[in-house]
């Protein structure tokens, strides 16, 4: 009788046990057809992906259509699929698979390629490596620039750092790399500020009339001054490298690429340098007026003039390729993407010019004064003027898409812009910075308001990049100090 009870007692653990195992085949049997329904086998590379394995840039059309549907839908349609009895044991195992192919990095990467995320920053990696099971590091980027857009549209900001240093002079130029800010004044000096803390690091001391303009790159600063010179700076040191001797009249404008900076000034000439070596490589001429604004791509020179004249060299060989005519006053700002080159005028328009073939692309007419600033990047073009607003363009096709103005516009000349992933900022003499939207053209916020607007109050210069925003402000009557003001959007 006990040996009876102990057969009877073995086969039904032995049946407990088929019934597991029979269950956890149905389970893996529907999960593999609901795999199959998405896309059968190829589903797998991206699960494999997922886990960790290696996937070339082909696996991304083996990523199931249902990832890029709402999850509510997605978890809908799967659930239709099974038979009422296997949906939880089924679903439990989808969603697993699901969740898998959520942290899927190059999916995320498509998500942010999508949205002008353009690579997965530092910070980013940073927060991945203090996390245990950390999600994709696109995935973490994606999140990061979100938050951070959100703070930038709803002003979630502490307070901003006050930097003082000028006294009450003209902030004439700004850089702004890394943790590093770079202020030229026209009281003969620059000075190198921390970002982070807001302390002057530096003071570069050397030049004997006022900065008009300034380069950064990483640590390398030079700066174009009244006094005719250019000077090479280390920032992080502030030694001055080099003193840069040739041209006759004050340096009003230069472009840094790599190491070589173009710079062009009062007396005709263009001039181009070795930031390494201190030595004059290239002197051109051909203007017969100021030169004012300059563009390099470390091939081709582009520059503006007092003579209405636009110019495209060849800087190794000394050579102009074409002088672009059609502007009937002085040019004060241009723009250069290696395809188009883009001039401002005093004359009211904008001009698109095709960079090979010198041959004028198309007239942009509808500012009413001086374009002082404009930005391009693709096919877009920011604008800035004197009359007060900001204009969006397409230099394809030549078409004004919004001009950014209305009840919230500025009350002046616009001083400086920046625009980036679908965020347009603007400075003006009114004493305000205001944030657009690039797509609608719609008035979002004024990020910087002085207490000295509308009365003498001026925002002379603006730099941002993803999570920072530093301003120049002051006042031409003594209302307003001439400070910077750092705003840090990278809150959590």
């Amino acid at each position: 009788q006990m040996k009876r009870k102990l057969d009877h007692g073995t086969e039904a653990a032995r049946r407990l046990r088929r019934g597991r195992s029979t269950a956890k085949e149905t389970q893996r049997s529907e999960l593999e057809r609901c795999r199959a329904a998405d896309g059968s086998g190829p589903a797998d590379a991206a699960l494999r992906h997922g886990a960790g394995e290696t996937r070339d840039a082909g696996d991304r059309a083996a990523v199931p259509e249902r990832l890029h549907l709402p999850a509510a839908q997605r978890a809908g349609s799967v659930r239709a699929e099974l038979p009422g009895s296997q949906r939880p044991a089924a679903a439990a195992q989808t969603c697993r698979y699901w969740r898998i192919l959520a942290e899927d990095n190059l999916l995320w990467r498509e998500k942010c390629r999508e949205e002008g995320i353009s690579e997965c920053s530092p910070a980013a990696h940073r927060k991945c490596a203090r996390v245990a099971a950390a999600p994709s590091t696109w995935k973490v980027t994606y999140l990061q620039q979100h938050r951070i857009d959100h703070n930038w549209r709803n002003g979630h900001t502490l307070q901003p750092m006050v930097l003082k240093g000028h006294d009450d002079h003209v902030i004439t130029c700004l850089q702004f790399s890394g943790d590093l800010i770079v202020s030229g004044s026209d009281d003969n000096t620059l000075k190198v500020w921390s970002s982070v803390t807001g302390k002057c690091l530096r003071t570069l001391t050397g030049h004997t009339g006022g900065v008009w303009c300034s380069q950064m790159a990483e640590a390398t600063v030079v700066s174009g001054s009244t006094d005719r010179t250019l000077r090479v700076w280390d920032a992080t040191s502030g030694e001055c490298v080099h003193t840069l001797y040739g041209h006759t009249s004050t340096v009003r404008c230069m472009h840094l690429h790599g190491n070589r900076v173009v710079s062009g000034s009062r007396d005709t000439t263009l001039r181009l340098w070795d930031v390494r070596t201190g030595c004059c490589v290239h002197v051109l001429t051909g203007h017969v007026a100021a030169v004012r604004c300059v563009q390099y791509d470390g091939r081709r020179v582009v520059s503006g003039g007092y003579d209405f004249l636009v110019k495209v060299w060849d800087a190794e060989a000394e050579v102009c390729l074409h002088t672009l005519q059609g502007h009937t006053n002085r040019v004060y700002s241009l723009q250069f993407d290696g395809v188009f080159v883009v001039s401002g005028s005093l004359d009211t328009s904008i001009r698109v010019w095709d960079a090979d073939t010198g041959g004028c692309v198309h007239t942009l007419t509808g500012h009413q004064s001086l374009t002082s600033g404009m930005e391009l990047r693709d096919h877009l073009l920011v604008s800035g003027n004197a009359d007060s607003t900001v204009r969006v363009w397409d230099v394809q096709t030549g078409q004004c898409l919004h001009t950014l103005q209305g009840p919230h516009r500025h009350q002046s000349a616009v001083t400086c812009l920046q625009f980036c992933r679908g965020l347009v900022l603007s400075s003006s003499d009114d004493g305000t910075v205001k944030l657009w939207d690039l797509k609608t053209g719609a008035w979002l916020r004024d990020v910087v308001a002085l207490q000295s607007r509308g009365a003498g109050g001026v925002v002379w210069r603006i730099r941002a990049s993803d999570t920072r925003l530093v301003c120049a402000a002051g006042s031409r009557n003594g209302t307003e100090d001439t400070k910077l003001l750092v705003l840090d959007f990278d809150l959590e």
